[in-house]
């Protein structure tokens, strides 16, 4: 008894310590940030990384925040170009990994020689640094290149059971697919081969979102590994998009994607348009939040000459978690004020 009077005394001890939740409203940053993908660095501090954009233009845009909810520009985590890619201007999708004391940052690329190849598409690239904030360096070569948009939306997940590190990408109408990496990120692993993990869907349905997947996010829970995606056109006048979710035993699947609309993670609604590419952090009470960019009915470009549905802003809105799958309230990014993350600074 005395034992379970203890552990009950450092549970609400450990409750108490917590720092009250602040309150925040969408958007959390009011500027084109697409892509979004967050990490937390040694140091405490959340930084999150976006594709090309800014003015002045960043290859890799960066934002820092203490919180989740007021975020500071940082720069651009990859100031100088890599060679092979020195003359483009196609910088997409960052996603920031830590292996060891060593940060790494994968991210797509459209190379040189697409500027003189009709038929040269993005490629797939890694770069290092020895803190999050960078500067990253390119490691000199791609780690796949490919037609069109195929090789594009990075992401590294290191499975807690094996030990293993996997990277995730996929989109140019193709599936999402799965290659596990070396064991210091830099290349595949030798032997290895990319499996797909989650299919389009041909359809004629306006309504449909899987017609084109991308932007995978894993995370692991109550042993699932869950596979977040967005589809199926990110921006522009005819912009749909919205985040999906499937779930699997292993990190290579197969994933169960649940028929539409239940496999829907959130969706745009009257102010938000085409919210989609997300990434996943958990705060210091136990609660995942989800960012993701979205289009501001309101504001839905950077310039009068741009594209409508292109200046797509960073949103946040807290992860439900429902018979063992995730979705945000209504399923719908949230408008007003409401208690955000719980985190110590």
């Amino acid at each position: 008894m005395r034992i379970l009077v203890l552990a009950a005394a450092l549970a609400l001890s450990a409750c108490a310590s917590l720092p009250p939740a602040g309150r925040y409203a969408n958007p959390v940053i009011d500027r084109d940030f697409p892509d979004p993908a967050v990490v937390r660095g040694g140091d405490g501090k959340f930084y999150v990384y976006a594709t090309q954009g800014g003015d002045p233009v960043r290859n890799i845009q960066l934002a820092r925040s203490d919180d989740l909810m007021t975020w500071a520009d940082a720069g651009d985590a990859l100031p100088v170009k890599p060679a092979w890619a020195s003359r483009t201007q196609d910088f997409w999708a960052p996603d920031v990994f830590r292996m060891g004391d060593r940060w790494l940052l994968y991210y797509s690329a459209k190379p040189d020689a697409a500027l003189t190849d009709d038929k040269r598409g993005l490629c797939l690239a890694v770069a290092t640094a020895s803190r999050p904030e960078g500067p990253f360096t390119d490691k000199g070569t791609p780690l796949l290149c490919g037609d069109g948009f195929v090789n594009i939306d990075p992401h590294a997940f290191t499975d807690p059971a094996s030990g293993k590190t996997y990277l995730y990408w996929g989109s140019g109408f193709g599936p999402i697919k799965v290659q596990e990496l070396s064991p210091d990120g830099l290349s595949f692993a030798d032997g290895s081969s990319p499996v797909p993990l989650v299919e389009t869907v041909k359809s004629d349905d306006p309504a449909e979102y899987r017609r084109l997947v991308e932007g995978a996010w894993v995370t692991v829970r109550d042993g699932y590994y869950y596979l977040f995606f967005s589809g199926d056109n990110c921006c522009g006048p005819k912009a749909h998009y919205a985040v999906m979710v499937g779930r699997s035993r292993s990190p290579t699947g197969p994933f169960e994607v649940r028929a539409r609309p239940l496999y829907l993670v959130l969706e745009g609604n009257r102010q938000w348009i085409a919210p989609g590419h997300n990434s996943i952090v958990t705060d210091e009470a136990g609660q995942d939040w989800i960012l993701y960019h979205g289009v501001d009915a309101r504001r839905p470009r950077t310039k009068p000459t741009d594209d409508v549905n292109t200046r797509r802003v960073m949103l946040l809105d807290p992860l439900a978690w429902r018979d063992g799958w995730p979705e945000i309230a209504g399923k719908s990014p949230s408008s007003g004020p409401q208690p955000g993350p719980v985190v110590r600074r």
